[in-house]
């Protein structure tokens, strides 16, 4: 065949024989091979082998949901005369006490909000963080560094890094799965990015709306056998193409992009149909709520449990733009939001439990900070990333457990504190990956999600059984 017109046929069948397909940000296949240079490391016993993320952007407030503080109520209203190094350097230091109540739970009486009635039925299985800090406390730097250990953009997320220390177990779906809103969180698609590791580990973006992944649905006019034929037609085009360029390294990825893709048009359908789903276990998440915006949180924590079941390795929910963001109005955000996500967060626990999942699945809760203990204006509270709350069930952490405290109005934390690049570090633990072996060449050294030659970070054996 004459190579031009070989070329020729090959980019005009792609333009307007795929229907788009060729555009589809599926780019990680996944895992089979390291990146020149990386070294990856797997403990010999294994527990956890997926991580699901409900990242709460914005930053809860932990004094309001998870640390119980009877001291700021009994301070509410006066100028603390403590030493408090304030962000916003123009604030009162009037504290601002919590109108909500906590009660004990569960066998091992862990006191939680009257805001997290669902949560409440879970504490027995989950760890429960109260000493977690971070150095930023802006909401992108500080998103950046839960997200990727890094504060300035550009650096692999967290589940890039998973997926390239385990590899894939399915080949129908991307490893690494984002369930976000049409309004991305701050630093958008950096938060599923794969940074300087190999594309093939970035995360794919699963939207809300009928068309979750764009590009996948064939086009009416062709029948499934006649989307087979060009598939497989492609497929041998593709196959010529690289034998005449050899040298191409990028090729065979680029080719198996295109084969997961097309295997993807099958699997996503299935996958966001809910059909085979009890309506015991819908209502248990709340798709039956009233309220659209429960619903919508209730589907992605429910679709989050099926990729997983379908072996996907890292699922990401997104919640929006800085919703916990409460500068403002903190009381009544409060209760909005975790209406919204409190029963569907809970009902993922106890799904992935009694399927027999949760020993090999992690859940994580949290955000990229938490809120300080005095007023912001008339009602809200500005961000505090001395001392805040995170949660996690599941992959082999301790359940039934509360580790660290902070001070006595939640302002700063003052017992087994946890850092970020800790947090990660156990998180990697948790799935048999040794957090310094994982490593991989950036700008002349090796570099790592907790980077623990710069940050000395290790993992923390108490958060797990």
């Amino acid at each position: 065949m004459n190579p031009d017109l070989y070329e020729l046929s090959r980019r005009l069948f792609l333009k307007q024989s795929l229907g788009g397909l060729g555009t589809l940000a599926i780019t990680h296949l996944l895992g089979e091979q390291s990146a020149n240079g990386a070294e990856k490391s797997v403990l010999p016993t294994t527990q956890a082998n997926a991580v699901i993320s409900l990242f709460q952007h914005g930053g809860p407030s932990q004094v309001d949901m998870f640390d119980p503080k009877p001291m700021l109520n009994r301070l509410h209203g006066k100028t603390y005369s403590g030493d408090l190094k304030f962000r916003n350097t123009n604030s009162a230091k009037r504290i601002l006490g919590s109108p909500f109540k906590f009660a004990k739970h569960g066998s091992s009486g862990i006191e939680l909000s009257e805001l997290l009635p669902h949560t409440a039925a879970i504490v027995d299985d989950m760890t429960l963080i109260r000493s977690m800090v971070t150095k930023a406390s802006d909401h992108s730097a500080a998103i950046r560094l839960m997200n990727t250990g890094q504060f300035l953009p550009g650096s692999p997320a967290v589940g890039s890094w998973v997926v390239y220390g385990l590899g894939a177990e399915t080949k129908s779906l991307p490893a690494y799965v984002a369930l976000v809103q049409n309004n991305y969180p701050t630093d958008g698609a950096g938060n599923w990015s794969s940074g300087w590791l190999p594309a093939e580990y970035q995360g794919t973006p699963f939207r809300s709306g009928s068309a979750p992944v764009q590009y996948l649905k064939t086009p009416r006019r062709f029948t499934t056998q006649a989307r087979t034929g060009q598939l497989d037609f492609l497929n041998q085009l593709n196959r010529m193409h690289q034998i005449r360029h050899p040298e191409n390294s990028e090729l065979q990825a680029r080719i198996k992009d295109f084969e997961t893709a097309a295997r993807m048009q099958l699997a996503v359908p299935e996958v966001l149909d809910f059909s085979d789903e009890t309506q015991e276990i819908q209502k248990m998440y709340g798709l039956d709520s009233p309220n659209a915006k429960t619903r919508d949180y209730a589907k992605r924590c429910l679709l989050a449990r099926r990729l997983v079941e379908r072996g996907v390795r890292f699922v990401q929910i997104c919640h929006g733009s800085q919703p916990w963001d409460t500068h403002n109005k903190n009381v009544s955000r409060l209760k909005e939001l975790c209406q919204m996500t409190d029963q569907p967060s809970a009902a993922l626990v106890k799904d992935l439990k009694q399927r027999g999942l949760l020993d090999e699945t992690v859940v994580l809760w949290g955000g990229e900070f938490g809120r300080e203990p005095i007023s912001e204006g008339a009602d809200g509270r500005d961000h505090n990333p001395r001392g805040f709350s995170v949660w996690v069930a599941g992959g082999g952490f301790k359940s039934g457990y509360v580790h660290g405290e902070t001070d006595e109005i939640g302002y700063q934390a003052v017992s087994n504190i946890v850092s970020v690049h800790n947090y990660h570090a156990t998180l990697l633990h948790s799935l048999g990956i040794n957090h310094r072996k994982l490593i991989a060449p950036h700008e002349g050294r090796q570099v790592s999600l907790v980077d623990s030659p710069v940050t000395g970070a290790d993992y923390i054996p108490e958060l797990l059984s």
